[in-house]
């Protein structure tokens, strides 16, 4: 008889044997739940970290420790000479390997400063130049320099926002950076379908990661929750396995589009369920 349990299990993964992967921001939260679930399923692992060290060092540890291949790569964006720094880390640790998948998710946006500082009536220009730099001009800049290295059929996957899809007034400049990402995917998508690379984008709700302080609030996380068609806040996981399968074959005729990985969040009103 067969097992269809089994079946069931290998179909969850995706078969990245053989693949590398670039995840930005991987550190910490949903980067590194992404980049441990690309090694997981056989890539090899960029991960990328702008000034914790430690952070990416223990992301690779957890990789390594669970069978995969991971190397870390430092580069601060928003600074001069962001890319360019990264990409000879990575080229580095690829050792003549091409670049299979390139998984754009840091990003400026830690709460603490959108939600004090992000309102019209608050935001200032240096604020707003360094979001547009970190969140919209490095993923570009990127895309630019590592697709020499990306053979074609590859894959790029951009970690857009909820932000961009309901009107957050605290968040002006951080949502329009990632209205921007949203953009760039689906011109790069058209642009780059005669190779076979396809460009997605994710766009993740409230998750629940150690980089998240806000959502620390019993209150909040109420709030939120009941927000939520599916009842929960995201989990990283959540998010790190809609990336695995815009990376994966199974995703191949799938292109410029942007997958809502809310949870269904603000979707309508409760009562009406």
């Amino acid at each position: 008889m067969t097992d269809l349990k089994g079946m069931t299990d290998l179909k969850s993964r995706a078969d990245l044997k053989g693949k590398t992967a670039l995840v930005t921001g991987a550190s910490r939260g949903m980067g590194r739940a992404i980049a441990q679930r690309l090694a997981t399923d056989g890539a090899l692992v960029a991960v990328h970290y702008s000034r914790h060290a430690d952070a990416a060092k223990e992301t690779v540890a957890a990789i390594e420790q669970a069978g995969g291949e991971a190397f870390p790569v430092q580069a601060e964006f928003g600074t001069d000479g962001d890319v360019g720094t990264l990409l000879t880390g990575l080229t580095a640790g690829l050792r003549g390997r091409p670049l299979d998948i390139l998984v754009n998710n840091a990003a400026c946006g830690n709460l603490e400063t959108v939600w004090s500082a992000g309102s019209v009536d608050q935001l200032t220009s240096e604020r707003f130049d360094e979001v547009f730099a970190i969140n919209v001009k490095a993923p570009l800049f990127l895309v630019q320099a590592t697709l020499p290295l990306m053979p074609d059929g590859g894959r790029i996957v951009n970690i857009s926002s909820l932000a961009t899809r309901i009107a957050l007034p605290s968040q002006i400049a951080y949502a329009m950076t990632k209205g921007a990402l949203e953009v760039m995917s689906r011109t790069l998508a058209n642009a780059l379908g005669g190779r076979g690379i396809t460009v997605n984008t994710v766009r993740p709700g409230s998750t629940d990661t150690e980089v998240n302080d806000t959502l620390r609030s019993p209150e909040l996380r109420a709030v939120l929750t009941d927000l939520t068609a599916l009842g929960r806040i995201g989990r990283p996981a959540d998010i790190a396995d809609a990336v695995a399968f815009l990376a994966s074959d199974d995703a191949r005729w799938i292109t410029g589009n942007v997958l809502d990985a809310t949870g269904g969040a603000y979707l309508g009103p409760m009562w009406a369920r």
